[in-house]
């Protein structure tokens, strides 16, 4: 079986601080980037044992330039790379049996979720398809469900795991941390949190064949409520784009990759009203 894995930072055992999460950090960052790194070994580790074969991993956070290599072992693939056309999902396609979400995270406004925000926070108050609120998590997992790869396994957080399973109740979950409210954690130690995701990611190939793509049924629309006006007015600009008032803009389709990219075409061009004029 052929494993996809994307991997963030924010839902890594330990993890409460931007800081611990920010390449310009020297002091934390390098530290917790080898916990990330070791968690995604972890999730590999246990995929193998259930049987997983081929495996690749994609770079989901910040940059998306954090995984370190030599914590990999010398026969996955990395993707790596900020500006990704499909950016958390780089590299979703046919022929995988399944996916693992790995240093996930709450959705933005979530209670006692750590760090939570869905993308970017600067530009993205609430996100939804089809009417539901969606997480990284559930707008990600969509875009496997499409090629028909269900998610198998997801980390972080309780509030994204528990997030997770009230849509997709088969997918094996490992809380490492509970979240006490935005900035600080009850937290799992890397090594013990590594272990959990190690066992999780071998039960959870096994039990492949009892997991569903998750899909949003067509016809497809997206809301996107931005945390200020000035981005949706770059927004609605794109053709597509309709604007519903001053910070949500809507975007219909039928088919779910044409939705993701307007995402993060989306989030793209309304940071740019971030600068000031």
């Amino acid at each position: 079986m052929r494993i996809y894995i994307s991997c963030d930072m924010e839902g890594t055992a330990g993890v409460c601080s931007w800081m611990q999460c920010d390449p310009s950090n020297t002091h934390e960052y390098p530290i917790y980037r080898r916990y990330m790194s070791r968690e995604v070994r972890a999730a590999i580790e246990g995929a193998r044992k259930g049987g997983a074969s081929d495996i690749v991993v994609n770079d989901s956070h910040w940059d998306m330039r954090n995984v370190l290599w030599d914590e990999l072992p010398s026969d996955v693939r990395l993707i790596s790379g900020g500006r990704k056309p499909l950016s958390m999902t780089q590299g979703l396609g046919d022929g995988f049996g399944g996916a693992m979400f790995t240093g996930y995270h709450a959705k933005i406004g979530d209670r006692d979720g750590v760090l939570a925000h869905t993308y970017t926070g600067e530009t993205i108050y609430n996100v939804r398809v089809n009417g539901t609120e969606c997480s990284e998590a559930l707008l990600n997992a969509a875009m496997a469900g499409h090629y028909g790869i269900p998610l198998l396994l997801v980390t972080g957080d309780r509030v994204v795991v528990e997030h997770v399973n009230a849509y997709m109740p088969w997918v094996t979950g490992v809380i490492v941390k509970e979240g006490i409210g935005h900035y600080a954690a009850d937290s799992m130690t890397p090594q013990a949190a590594c272990a959990a995701i190690r066992d999780a990611a071998a039960h959870a190939v096994k039990g492949a064949s009892k997991a569903k793509p998750f899909t949003f049924e067509p016809p497809l629309t997206l809301e996107i409520d931005v945390t200020h006006a000035e981005q949706a007015d770059f927004i609605e600009l794109m053709p597509g784009y309709q604007r519903v008032n001053g910070r949500t803009v809507r975007f219909q389709g039928d088919n779910y990759p044409d939705i993701f990219r307007a995402f993060t075409a989306a989030f793209r061009l309304g940071g740019a009203a971030n600068v000031r004029a």
